[in-house]
């Protein structure tokens, strides 16, 4: 965890119970939480429209009291566990302890274990708010679950049997605004190199059965600057799963590209079975695709070549940072300034994460700063001016910010309230396009405005 402490402004995360959301994306999970009863509450309102089968305010919930915070709560948890499954139709529970629970010292891992006993799927977590944030307790959900859950189905699902099956360690579901959108589309581009994908979460997912069969994936790959590391690193130890790290999501051609030529070196290393020249053929229809698109561009950015956003600044995780920054210089030609990264990363993370962005151009340097406080970022946003006109992506917080740098701007990291995001994807090749869709459109819509005007 950060050493970062203190009061911050607009934050872009939240604490540790907030990885509820984890359980909320795997089909038919269901998140208890043995907390107060406004941290389903504070959960649903930060990250919007994300109930799902059961989160958010609708999660069961045993809203400690002082009652309970005087003699423990764990009577009126084991009442709600039993509830819960007299009234949902679940395929796993997943008990998560807030602050409260956490300073009690409840111990709910043994009252998940009585109804284990009684064959019962549910798992026991413990996730205050003191302990991490919501990135950091993502993995910590995701490691009990395959602890506690996936370890029990250890015997019809040996070890590595499937060599070219892969389990996908990539965007922490509603945290990633587009997890749903990105998740299908790595899906797919796996599938097209020859491999077989364990999504784990969302639609594309098939839910606790293919949490089961975990073991089986000869390797896994983790799509991350950080985050979801701690997941990769345990399946390693616990199931001898090597791991292939990709440090950011790729987006457009160039990482694209450079992503899946990364799997399928990895995979044919691992033993894996794949028809390069096949693969090689996929790819190559895909970044052909990707190109005939950019090439139709051209007129469009002749006609508006004033009049376009010729810098950015980015206010996000460190993965889409990087990213969005890489894919900005090189394929659409708008130049990346002052970055900001706003997921509280680790300080051991910090070093590679620069070098990474140091390494987008050998002409420039491009200022990233580490600052979970985004009212401080977007202070320092206000003194800071370049000539032309600028572009700002980051949450729905810096649409204010934007417009009074007179800045385009693109909704594009929780809290986003002025987006609805359903399953659009921003990776990939396809999700490259999507970006310079959303990028121009925005643009286009100030044009309309400019002349009604």
């Amino acid at each position: 965890m950060s050493n970062f402490t203190g009061i911050i402004e607009q934050e872009r995360y939240t604490c540790a119970i907030g990885a509820l959301q984890t359980v909320v994306a795997i089909p038919k999970a269901v998140p208890i939480l043995h907390s107060g009863p406004g941290c389903g509450e504070m959960i649903a309102g930060f990250f919007e429209r994300s109930t799902g089968y059961a989160g958010g305010s609708t999660s069961p919930c045993t809203n400690f009291s002082e009652k309970e915070v005087v003699f423990g709560g764990i009577d009126r948890l084991r009442q709600i566990v039993k509830n819960t499954y007299r009234v949902l139709d679940t395929d796993l529970q997943v008990i998560m302890s807030g602050c409260t629970g956490g300073i009690v010292g409840d111990d709910i891992e043994s009252l998940a274990q009585e109804f284990a006993d009684e064959g019962k799927p549910i798992v026991a977590v413990d996730t205050p708010g003191f302990k991490a944030n919501n990135l950091e307790g993502h993995s910590i959900v995701v490691n009990a679950i395959i602890d506690q859950y996936v370890s029990l189905f250890e015997e019809e699902n040996e070890s590595r049997s499937e060599i070219g099956t892969v389990n996908l360690l990539a965007s922490i579901p509603y945290q990633d605004p587009f997890w749903k959108g990105n998740l299908r589309e790595y899906k797919r581009l796996l599938e097209g190199i020859g491999l077989k994908v364990n999504v784990l979460f969302g639609p594309e997912s098939g839910g606790v059965t293919e949490w089961q069969r975990i073991p089986r994936a000869g390797f896994n790959i983790l799509i991350s600057p950080w985050y979801g590391k701690p997941i990769a690193d345990h399946l390693k130890v616990k199931y001898g799963q090597p791991y292939v790290w990709f440090h950011r999501p790729p987006i457009g051609a160039n990482q694209t590209e450079e992503f899946l030529n990364q799997v399928l070196e990895f995979a044919l290393n691992q033993g894996v079975q794949i028809n390069v020249d096949a693969a090689a053929a996929f790819i190559q229809h895909e970044s052909d695709s990707y190109y005939e698109e950019i090439d139709s561009l051209a007129s469009f950015l002749l006609e508006f070549r004033y009049g376009l956003p010729n810098h950015v600044h980015i206010l996000h995780d460190a993965g889409y940072t990087a990213s969005l920054a890489r894919f900005l210089l090189h394929e659409v030609g708008i130049v990346p300034k002052e970055l900001f990264i706003t997921d509280n990363t680790p300080d051991r993370f910090h070093a590679e994460i620069r070098a990474d962005i140091a390494s987008i151009s050998e002409k420039r340097d491009i200022p990233v700063f580490f600052e979970p406080d985004a009212g401080k970022a977007q202070d320092m946003l206000r003194g800071i001016n370049h000539s032309g006109r600028g572009l700002i992506i980051g949450a729905g917080w810096d649409r204010d910010l934007a417009q009074e740098k007179g800045c385009d701007f693109l909704s594009a990291a929780l809290s986003s309230s002025y987006r609805l995001h359903l399953t659009t994807n921003y990776v990939g090749f396809t999700g490259g396009l999507r970006v310079i869709e959303d990028i121009y459109n925005g643009v286009l819509s100030t044009y309309g405005q400019e002349a009604r005007s």
